[in-house]
């Protein structure tokens, strides 16, 4: 298992028990929508591995890097109305950021490896 897939996988894990949480404190949509963007992220992730085409694999890597930026969305929108202490969005933004960076760099990577003969 890559960098990517791991990190992505232990924040699903990460986001899953906020979810938990967010559901004990009855907060459903709030919980529902961080678990849907937050665990596609890794979803995506997987499923770029099973893909057709490079291009393909470029498009799931793409959906995984909207479903990111959504979750950041969502976290600081957590943070911000107190429902999650500074130190937890701190760290569940890193970690989300973290990925997020990966996502870009395996994209550009794939996009200018995209011409190019096997």
């Amino acid at each position: 298992m890559g960098p990517l897939e791991e990190k992505s996988l232990n924040f699903a894990v990460r986001i899953v028990k906020l979810s938990k949480f967010l559901n004990n404190q009855k907060q459903y949509v709030l919980a529902q929508q961080i678990i849907k963007s937050g665990t596609s992220i890794g979803a995506n992730i997987y499923e770029s591995f099973q893909a057709e085409t490079k291009p393909d694999f470029i498009h799931k890597l793409g959906i995984a890097q909207k479903e990111c930026s959504e979750t950041l969305f969502w976290l600081k929108l957590l943070e911000k109305s107190n429902l999650i202490s500074k130190k937890g969005y701190d760290s569940l933004d890193s970690d989300c950021q973290e990925i997020m960076r990966l996502l870009v760099a395996s994209i550009k990577t794939s996009k200018k490896n995209l011409g190019k003969a096997p």
